[in-house]
């Protein structure tokens, strides 16, 4: 199940993300919208979901959050743009990773 707010996730709704893989949620988040789409089996159709809702792609970056180990990370295909100076799976730039973070523990802060 995806779903895809502007606020912070509640309890109920991070149990249906976890149906997908467990204890680990595909995030993608428009850090510039602050907009989060979680619970996705492959990280292009919640930017697709973000980009019918008026996201600009380059506001738009992929990763994930292990709830058990409480560990943000920031790995996607999506993630993928030499044109932003960003050629990796990863986030690359610190700035926008620490954003990503930051609004991933915003979007998860009922179990992070």
């Amino acid at each position: 199940m995806i779903i895809t707010k502007a606020e912070p996730y509640t309890l109920e709704e991070i149990e249906k993300l976890k149906e997908q893989f467990g204890a680990y949620i595909k995030t993608v988040i428009d850090i510039k919208r602050k907009v989060c789409s979680a619970g996705m089996d492959r990280h292009f159709e919640g930017e697709e979901i973000l980009l019918k809702q008026g996201s600009k792609q380059s506001d738009i970056w992929g990763g994930g959050v292990d709830l058990e180990t409480k560990i943000v990370d920031f790995n996607s295909f999506i993630n993928i743009r030499p044109n932003q100076n960003n050629p990796s799976n990863e986030i690359l730039d610190p700035q926008i990773r620490e954003l990503y973070e930051d609004l991933t523990k915003h979007f998860f802060k009922e179990i992070l």
